[in-house]
């Protein structure tokens, strides 16, 4: 029986390892693929005025493959989505978990996964059709398809990953750590901010990095409320990301260089990810053993 049970778990143990290296062999390919077909281009126009030329126009009677205002878009846009979605997560994720009422839990929980299941197209018509006009009429300005639209959409989006995985980091921070916080004489707000949140701080860490993996690799909605024309980016102006330059012209890209081109925006949309979970990796384990 006992041999059976061992048997059994180096199966299981196995299945698992092979997942794991499919799972990295996939991201392998996908490197390799984006490195193949995207290195030609950079080439041929120039890492410099590709990474830093300002004007994208492939089809002008003569070409310009700058992809900075898609660079800085990408940038501003995740940025101001993660200032504005990660505090407004995890406050109601503290809030959720640990002091909300039980009736309000009830009925705020269903309502934050069905944010989630909520496909992107049906975020961005909500944009066109209330968001736009509202900044377009609030602001005073021509047209409200912006970088602001495409931040509040964005923000909307990432919240219900950065609430529900902070709300199970929490929930798994043992009960005994509260207790005896309490019996020591902290409040109950000082005990969820100084005990909880700190135990639980990888698991917020790991739902924070999740928004910012969908805050830049979102396409479909960003497309339908920023206005896609590739501009630097400003607030109140019509901006294209990285990710909707892809979407919006590979269907129509001619064979060529503005097809190749197309390829290496996205590897330096897959750089600016890895770079960015690096980074987000490394200042995680820094705090840790601070």
């Amino acid at each position: 029986m006992l041999i059976k049970k061992e048997l059994l778990e180096r199966i299981i143990e196995g299945i698992f390892l092979l997942l794991g290296l499919v799972t990295v062999a996939c991201v392998l390919l996908i490197m390799v693929f984006l490195v193949l077909s995207g290195i030609p281009a950079i080439r041929e126009i120039g890492l410099a005025d590709f990474l830093l030329g300002q004007n994208w126009a492939p089809t002008s009677a003569t070409p310009s493959y700058g992809i900075l205002p898609f660079i800085l878009t990408s940038v501003y846009g995740t940025a101001g989505a993660i200032l504005l979605g990660v505090p407004l997560g995890f406050f109601t994720a503290v809030y959720l978990s640990k002091i909300a009422h039980l009736r309000v839990r009830s009925f705020m929980e269903p309502t934050v996964s069905l944010l989630a299941g909520i496909p992107s197209v049906v975020y961005g018509l909500v944009g066109m059709m209330v968001l736009i006009p509202w900044i377009r009429d609030f602001f005073g300005v021509p047209d409200g398809a912006s970088l602001l639209a495409a931040i509040i959409v964005l923000t909307v989006m990432i919240l219900p990953s950065i609430i529900k995985v902070s709300m199970t980091a929490l929930e798994a921070v043992p009960p005994e750590y509260e207790t005896a916080s309490l019996a020591l004489g902290a409040t109950p707000i000082e005990t969820y901010f100084r005990v909880s949140v700190p135990a639980a701080k990888s698991g917020i860490a790991a739902a924070i990095v999740l928004g910012v993996g969908r805050a830049i690799g979102e396409a479909m909605a960003v497309v339908m409320v920023s206005g896609n024309v590739a501009n630097m980016p400003e607030l109140f102006q019509s901006v294209r990301f990285l990710t909707t330059a892809v979407s919006s012209e590979m269907s129509y890209a001619a064979e060529g260089l503005q097809r190749d081109a197309l390829f290496s925006i996205a590897l330096v949309l897959f750089f600016f990810i890895m770079l960015i979970n690096a980074l987000l990796n490394y200042f995680l384990k820094q705090a840790k053993e601070g």
